[in-house]
């Protein structure tokens, strides 16, 4: 494959519509899971015994349709050919299926396969894929339930710790300093809008996030990161409340904004941040 680029783009393109369609999974059963533990944790600290309900994982039980509960056999749960082959329909009752599905799988094998043609063959391309991953399953969690799970964040900031003992992306130094930098910033933010209006601007999971980006790029990238994500989500936010009339109370999740932030600064951080002190520097 490091002799055919074209080859490893291929297979990595392929690998990465199957983990988009895994990625569907974990979006949907996570908070789920995530739920279902809270209560039984709840049910414990009252003396009660937990809630007694089936088992339900990332595995079991079978993928099926809420509606009929006809159960999705292996061609009807091919990345997005299923889902045109289909209709965006149920087989079993006709029910429309979300097109939710096909747009992860699409845009995880589309950033898969960028990153293989990017980085190319070698370390730094699988490494990619496992943040490109995490980020885009943390992306559709926040913006359905308004968290990003500690299941996911903190294992991607000691990924990001680990992958950076050998050079991958930034030195191991500023890894560490971009994990600690990262989490105090929006913590430190959060302490203030709290204090000035009292009220939560934002949830842990967004230290946690920028945190774990900044284990991956080094805190140099911190202020990019920052900058582009507070952009993107600005615009987005008074847009929704703009043609959707809603207050200026609604919550809007900053978790995509930051993970669009770090995905830009994997790809374009460096050329973006040396084109930014050209321009200061020039007469």
């Amino acid at each position: 494959m490091q002799a055919v680029p074209a080859a490893f783009i291929g297979v990595v393109l392929f690998v990465g519509l199957m983990v988009g369609s895994f990625l569907n999974v974990v979006i949907h059963r996570l908070p789920i899971m995530l739920q279902r533990e809270w209560h039984a944790q709840c049910a414990e600290l009252r003396g009660e015994s937990p809630p007694d309900t089936p088992r339900y994982n990332l595995v079991i039980p079978r993928s099926a349709c809420p509606q009929c509960n006809h159960a999705i056999g292996a061609l009807e749960n091919i990345p997005v050919l299923s889902y045109l082959w289909l209709r965006g329909k149920c087989k079993g009752c006709g029910t429309r299926i979300s097109p939710r599905y096909p747009v992860v799988e699409t845009i995880t094998g589309v950033l898969s396969a960028y990153a293989a043609w990017h980085f190319g063959f070698g370390f730094a391309a699988c490494a990619a894929l496992a943040l490109i991953w995490a980020l885009l399953a943390l992306t559709a969690i926040d913006f359905d339930t308004q968290l990003l799970p500690d299941d996911i964040t903190l294992p991607l900031l000691w990924l990001g710790l680990l992958v950076n003992m050998f050079g991958t992306f930034t030195t191991l130094h500023s890894a560490v300093l971009g994990a600690i930098f990262g989490y105090l910033v929006l913590w430190s933010v959060y302490w203030l809008f709290k204090l000035i209006t009292g009220k939560e601007g934002m949830g842990y999971g967004d230290f946690k996030l920028l945190a774990a980006l900044g284990a991956w790029m080094g805190w140099q990238m911190l202020p990019l990161i920052i900058l582009l994500s507070s952009l993107v989500g600005a615009v987005v936010g008074i847009a929704l409340i703009v043609l959707t009339k809603q207050g200026r109370n609604i919550p809007i999740p900053f978790g995509p904004y930051l993970a669009g932030g770090g995905l830009i600064a994997l790809f374009w951080g460096v050329s973006l941040t040396q084109s930014y002190l050209q321009l200061l520097a020039a007469p």
